[in-house]
């Protein structure tokens, strides 16, 4: 059953699509499915809304969606709704505030956010990875209602967007960052409200005092007017593919680690090391399967660093 939806989905089938995340949501067949799909043929841009709840994010996601199709880009949004205490499941309320006409190019999924777990739900990561694997060009999460310390979205995303609202406390505590220390955009939405020129003035001040002069963009938008929004896009999108940075750093530490250890292993061979003769031995045979010889031989290799360390605390001289 997997290998068909695998080669479904191959074939652009949105229903494959839909039952694989499911899957993934689950966490059931997650390896598998992400070493299945492989990576994406280019890179999507994943933008991440998140902020308190009633800030309007879903609204705001349904004029984004609507400026990028515009623009003849597909989109796909993940909706991370509290979750039902009586079902489990998400409560479904973000899909029916994002005003989208049917449309083949626009993928939305509703997920249930468990509480304490930063407003997002779980697998989210993975499901990211399928979505840019079937070619969505925007992939838009949106955030449970989230506290100041909900800052999980940061890591899932390229860009991510901190909602405000005006008139939501004279003596609002900006201070007490959390959230805002990683926001890449604020966005003080509803912005045709009366005060929204004062909050975003508080929020330039707050962002100075937090992030050192650091230069976050703050954007004034309206979904009731559509004024803002295709600012907010144009800054969303010149934005870093920051998951993408971080993927190559990863690349690069996976590479000198591999160097390292060919280098340290080379050494042990040349000293004639018993345990790795052994291992080499029974590796050769086939007697011990790979997962174990390779936690066997980073023992052998913490072993000899260990004792390397020991000689050279007692003044023995290496050669």
């Amino acid at each position: 059953m997997l290998d068909a939806l695998l080669q479904r989905f191959r074939q652009h089938d949105r229903l494959a699509l839909s039952r694989l995340l499911s899957l993934v949501s689950r966490g059931e067949n997650r390896d598998e499915i992400l070493a299945a799909v492989g990576a994406p043929s280019k890179p999507s841009r994943v933008v991440a809304l998140t902020g308190a709840g009633g800030v309007g994010k879903s609204t705001l996601i349904g004029k984004l969606i609507e400026h990028y199709r515009g623009k003849g880009q597909t989109v796909a949004v993940l909706a991370c709704d509290p979750q039902s205490p009586l079902s489990g499941g998400a409560l479904l309320g973000d899909r029916f505030r994002m005003p989208v006409q049917p449309d083949e190019g626009v993928f939305i999924r509703s997920l249930a956010a468990v509480s304490g777990r930063g407003a997002v739900a779980d697998h989210l990561a993975a499901m990211v990875r399928v979505l840019e694997a079937f070619g969505f060009d925007i992939i838009l999460i949106e955030t449970a209602g989230a506290g100041q310390g909900d800052t999980a979205a940061h890591e899932l995303a390229d860009v991510l967007v901190l909602l405000l609202q005006p008139e939501a406390g004279d003596d609002l505590q900006w201070e007490k960052a959390g959230v805002m220390e990683v926001a890449d955009v604020v966005a003080v939405h509803k912005a045709d409200l009366p005060g929204a020129e004062r909050a975003a003035g508080q929020v330039r001040s707050a962002l100075d005092l937090v992030m050192g002069g650091e230069l976050v963009p703050v954007v004034r938008v309206s979904s009731r007017s559509g004024d803002g929004v295709a600012e907010l896009a144009q800054t969303i999108d010149a934005r870093p593919l920051r998951r993408h940075a971080r993927a190559a750093d990863a690349e690069d530490l996976i590479r000198r680690a591999q160097e390292t250890v060919a280098v340290r292993v080379a050494a042990l061979q040349r000293a004639r090391s018993e345990p790795l003769n052994r291992l080499l031995v029974e590796w050769q045979k086939g007697s011990v399967p790979p997962g174990e010889a390779a936690n066997a031989l980073l023992r052998i290799l913490a072993d000899a660093e260990a004792n390397r360390a020991d000689r050279t605390q007692s003044g023995v001289t290496q050669v």
